[in-house]
């Protein structure tokens, strides 16, 4: 009877040895299936096309003023991209225009595009740049970068992104 008992309580220690490598093991093959699929997905994103459409002047004062930039922002995904926060600066020519960050979200359509609006400050040394450039030729060189946080089906990703393009008043948009 003595034995009977011990033949028990080590199938019962032995169940739960199992039982616990079990557990174990499909916790660690969750957490490989999660990290392969974070890595599968981070290959799968495909960065957003960012270009410059429109500014406008909103305020002047002694050292400066602020403008509006608006972007087009492609997204080339099959699935849409809630953005989450974005930085950038504005460069024309080679002078820096202004700078900022945009923390309200928008979201940009699975392969489709959105309008997003930046407010600017700027300097009148960078505004004069682009004012002589469009007064002269009708166009100003560009340069949009910064980078963005956007939420997806994959998790987050934070990509920085570098757009130049030359920027028409006749046609007042950006290439």
């Amino acid at each position: 009877m003595q034995r009977t008992s011990n033949t028990r309580q080590g199938h019962r220690q032995w169940s739960r040895s199992m039982r616990r490598l079990g557990v174990g093991a499909l916790l660690l093959g969750a957490a490989g299936v999660a990290t392969g699929c974070a890595a599968l997905g981070r290959a799968s994103f495909k960065e957003p096309d960012v270009q410059l459409r429109q500014f406008t002047i909103t305020g002047l004062g002694l050292t400066g003023g602020s403008i509006d930039v608006v972007l087009s922002v492609y997204n080339p995904n099959g699935y849409k991209l809630d953005a989450l926060k974005m930085t950038y600066q504005v460069d024309v020519d080679s002078i820096k225009l202004g700078e900022g960050a945009l923390d309200g979200r928008f979201v940009v359509p699975q392969n489709d595009s959105s309008l997003v609006r930046l407010p600017v400050r700027f300097t009148y040394a960078g505004l004069g740049a682009a004012g002589r450039a469009l007064i002269q030729s009708g166009t100003v060189n560009y340069r949009v970068r910064g980078d963005f946080t956007v939420g997806t089906p994959l998790g987050d990703f934070t990509r920085p992104y570098d757009r130049r393009g030359r920027y028409s008043s006749v046609a007042g948009n950006g290439k």
